[in-house]
């Protein structure tokens, strides 16, 4: 086991070598698309990324409910 002087290269190096894999890894897909998502369906509790869209799924998906008063002002 690493102990004083050694443990800390081994950690210094390790972090590095992790900051390494982590840059080559790159932008992460399925996090960022999951972040775009800001609107959710009361309803179904589907999400959707803008109004516009919300809008289309609320009157496509749910004609007989009453529209949601954030999306009132939204043309589709």
């Amino acid at each position: 086991m690493a102990r004083g002087h050694q443990k800390i290269q081994s950690q210094q190096k390790n972090a590095k070598k992790q900051a390494e894999m982590k840059k080559a890894k790159g932008h992460d897909q399925k996090t960022a698309a999951k972040a775009a998502l800001v609107f959710t369906c009361s309803v179904c509790k589907s999400q959707m990324p803008d109004p516009k869209t919300f809008k289309q799924h609320f009157e496509s998906k749910h004609p007989k409910a009453p529209l949601p008063p954030e999306l009132e002002g939204v043309e589709a």
